[in-house]
């Protein structure tokens, strides 16, 4: 269903309205407001269904409806591969429905993030150096594995990949103090913020019940949700009123309590720029007893509307090296000098330990590549597989030296830097 805003015959309806309103009596709700029309079989993996008519459709025929939208909002669950597959299956599909019209906005990334992303989609950058410069790991911190296709497919089409999120400093900050404690440079970073919307306060209300807060208030979390959903707005009202977004479609990704039931960041981006939108959404139907603590233990409101336009029934997965992942086994940190990484401390155990390093040591470069900080041997050794070698030099005491390490499975040991 596509959602515009086009008032007509608004006169007459409110006449019509104050006429019968004398005699109008409530009645009980008819019908479950979230799924109207409840599909007649159990769902199965892969199906799609559009949840205002109850309608079994195609991943095609979703496509075609969403095509017709200026807007695709689609939630994911963040750590689902097969959430990633869909994303990447709709923008496919957009693309091909207009070629060189679309555009990817993304949770994922800040909008101080903006001139990486372009540098990406030029070309320029190769993916450790994305990775590198976009700071992807202390500014987002899921794993690369998830985004990877899609972030590879925006390039090599040169979608355009808006940053859309805020400051990590700007949400802090806000989570903490009331507007009126801000100083001045963080409430000029602020966009235009409506705090008073019921469902989305009954939303975080919640989840923040099912959150270890430290000691947080539940106004300082409405309050940070409310300045990612409005913030992410705003930036995809701000790309498609600018010239560069005039004739653009955009899929905006994000999780999906930002954007279900329409009252995250959809309702917010309307009311900035009146546009079609269409919302998709997965929902975990085949989920593994090892992941039922990932769950979150939320009793959700019955909100009075659908929660996406068209629902897709995914597995609850794994990433597929998951299960295969190595580690060195050490903690690290950039030397003061720039000279390389120095250990801190060698995990029991560890790949590390076997290969014989020691606290003290400093590594210089791993299999040729020069280490100048934490980031870049973290990233060797994500490409690690179970039998793999990897060969360090190393610096012991003043003595150069090469360490010969064999990568095996270690269990839930990580490389940590700081």
């Amino acid at each position: 269903m596509i959602r515009s805003f086009q008032p007509r015959h608004l006169a007459p309806a409110l006449s019509l309205f104050v006429l019968t309103a004398c005699s109008h009596t409530e009645s009980p709700l008819m019908g479950n407001p979230r799924n109207p029309y409840p599909i007649a079989t159990p769902p199965t993996v892969g199906e799609v269904v559009h949840l205002p008519t109850g309608t079994i459709v195609t991943p095609a025929q979703m496509h075609a409806v969403a095509g017709e939208a200026r807007i695709v909002y689609l939630g994911e669950t963040h750590d689902n591969p097969a959430s990633h597959r869909l994303e990447l299956q709709v923008l496919q599909g957009l693309d091909e429905i207009h070629p060189g019209r679309q555009a990817l906005g993304m949770e994922m990334f800040a909008r101080s993030q903006q001139p990486v992303l372009d540098r990406w989609v030029a070309g320029k950058l190769d993916e450790k150096t994305f990775l590198k410069e976009s700071h992807w790991y202390e500014k987002w911190s899921m794993d690369f594995d998830y985004y990877r296709d899609l972030l590879i497919y925006a390039r090599d089409r040169h979608i355009p990949i808006i940053a859309l999120n805020a400051e990590k400093s700007l949400v802090g900050a806000v989570r903490s103090k009331t507007l009126d404690q801000l100083d001045a440079e963080s409430r000029g970073q602020l966009p235009e913020l409506d705090l008073d919307d019921p469902y989305q306060r009954a939303m975080v209300t919640a989840i923040f019940g099912d959150h270890s807060h430290g000691g947080m208030q539940l106004d300082g979390f409405v309050r940070a949700q409310t300045v990612w959903d409005e913030t992410m707005a705003e930036s995809v009202a701000r790309y498609l009123t600018s010239p560069a977004g005039k004739e653009m479609h955009v899929v905006v990704v994000a999780g999906g309590n930002h954007v279900s039931y329409g009252f995250g960041i959809p309702r917010r981006a309307f009311r900035r720029f009146p546009a079609s939108y269409v919302i998709i959404g997965g929902q975990e139907i085949n989920i593994s007893a090892d992941k039922k603590d990932r769950l979150m233990n939320v009793s959700m409101p019955e909100f009075p509307m659908v929660p996406y336009d068209f629902l897709v029934y995914l597995s609850y997965e794994d990433l597929p090296k998951t299960k295969t992942r190595v580690t060195l086994g050490v903690m690290i940190e950039k030397t003061p000098d720039g000279r390389g990484i120095v250990v801190k401390e060698v995990m029991p155990g560890s790949n590390g330990e076997r290969a014989g390093l020691k606290a003290g040591d400093v590594l210089l470069a791993i299999d040729g590549e020069s280490l100048a900080d934490t980031f870049d041997l973290v990233y060797v050794v994500k490409q690690k597989k179970p039998g793999d070698h990897g060969t360090l030099q190393a610096e012991r005491q003043g003595k150069t030296m090469t360490v010969d390490v064999l990568f095996q499975t270690t269990g839930d040991g990580h490389l940590r830097g700081k």
